[in-house]
């Protein structure tokens, strides 16, 4: 019987991963629906060539270009998530969540209860709105999988192990491209360099997160959650090869790590055929980076951002959406060249410490609807202080 699989966000980069996987076992799988938000023809294109009878286009507009585009040919075309009873009548086996941003924990949280396994790659949906989402996880006996290289790769170190029997989990960053720039440089740093990552080819948002290792801040908050973890028991080393992902120190002495090439396929691949022994061709073990892993402790005098983790709560809180908003805002800020990189930095930190969003970290999310809400709110408040 071939595996039921829908795919939220099919024309982002871990969605296109994951059909290039898919399409090398095409008789193991059927896709019941993709989704995206403008990028319609894609999406169609996607659609046509695995055989997709489903697709959702959120973007009012892109959703009216989608039903004219696709006219003649027999595809459901749905523009929200409402219609998910409908497409998806029985739980399927296997959803990837991809869409990137907040706008993908509604998604996320709506279509738990249409399958068996979910694998999330938005990180967004973890940091935001955890609490909910692991109630949903409970509540319908739907099983979860972590997707980032780092997260994916502590879900397999602890495997049969109790997560009470970690000492410490470090987490590695590759350190972007200005490790090794000098800080009294950093005023210089301009969009293309901040945008040529070394070992990883991802979009811009996330490559700027990469630059200023603020993409590393939110690894550290998703661990915690996960994991049910507290913040002094996570550390982030740097590892520029991006080969060892994560290692866990357990109470018991031992030490493990999980090695692996700078490559998403890997985890997404082991995320569809979870417990299934299927061989994935990959380079031989690197022994050259492994006699010099280069694993050292973050320079926070280089990137203050990393000192954010000082002032987060450990209980989950509405203050992550807070600090979302505030690095996506400023992040298209600088790509905008309406900020420099240093102002970048200088920013995140100073506007998530204002007094006004400090009562956040005592309030706990109750739904999605306030992390939303919340969400605009912060957004026009840096709108007022002429950002």
């Amino acid at each position: 019987m071939k595996k039921k699989v829908a795919i939220l966000g099919s024309t982002s980069s871990i969605g296109k991963s994951l059909l290039d996987i898919i399409q090398k076992d095409r008789k193991k799988f059927k896709i019941e629906l993709l989704t995206a938000n403008t990028n319609y023809k894609d999406l169609v294109t996607q659609a046509n060539k695995f055989n997709v009878k489903n697709i959702i286009i959120t973007d009012v507009d892109s959703f009216n270009k989608t039903k004219i585009f696709c006219k003649n040919k027999k595809i459901n075309i749905f523009q929200n998530f409402e219609s998910l009873k409908k497409i998806l009548p029985k739980k399927i086996d296997y959803v990837m969540s991809a869409i990137s941003g907040i706008g993908g924990l509604l998604p996320t949280y709506k279509i738990i209860n249409r399958t068996k396994l979910i694998a999330i790659a938005n990180k967004e949906a973890i940091i935001c709105g955890w609490s909910l989402i692991k109630k949903e996880l409970k509540k319908h006996k739907t099983k979860f999988i972590p997707v980032d290289s780092e997260h994916f790769s502590i879900f397999s170190l602890l495997d049969n192990n109790n997560k009470n029997n970690i000492e410490k989990i470090y987490i590695t960053a590759s350190g972007g491209p200005f490790r090794n720039l000098p800080k009294n440089k950093f005023k210089k740093i301009k969009i293309k360099d901040a945008l040529k990552h070394p070992n990883w080819r991802m979009g811009k948002k996330i490559t700027i997160d990469s630059a200023t290792l603020m993409n590393k801040v939110f690894e550290v908050i998703e661990a915690k959650n996960i994991f049910d973890s507290s913040y002094d028991k996570i550390s982030i080393l740097i590892h520029p090869k991006s080969y060892v992902h994560a290692i866990i120190k357990f109470k018991n002495g031992l030490i493990k790590l999980i090695i692996h090439e700078p490559d998403m396929k890997i985890p997404i691949y082991n995320s569809i055929y979870y417990k299934k022994n299927k061989i994935i061709k990959t380079r031989s073990l690197d022994f050259k980076i492994l006699n010099n892993l280069e694993l050292k402790e973050v320079e926070k005098t280089k990137f203050p951002l990393v000192k954010l983790l000082d002032k987060i709560p450990n209980q989950s809180s509405l203050f992550e959406t807070i600090l979302i908003t505030i690095n996506d805002h400023l992040v298209y800020k600088f790509l905008e060249k309406k900020i420099n990189f240093q102002e970048l930095n200088k920013l995140i930190y100073k506007i998530s410490n204002h007094k006004e969003f400090q009562k956040f970290k005592k309030i706990h999310p109750k739904n999605l609807k306030e992390i939303y809400n919340l969400r605009d709110y912060v957004r026009l408040k840096i709108e007022s202080l002429g950002i």
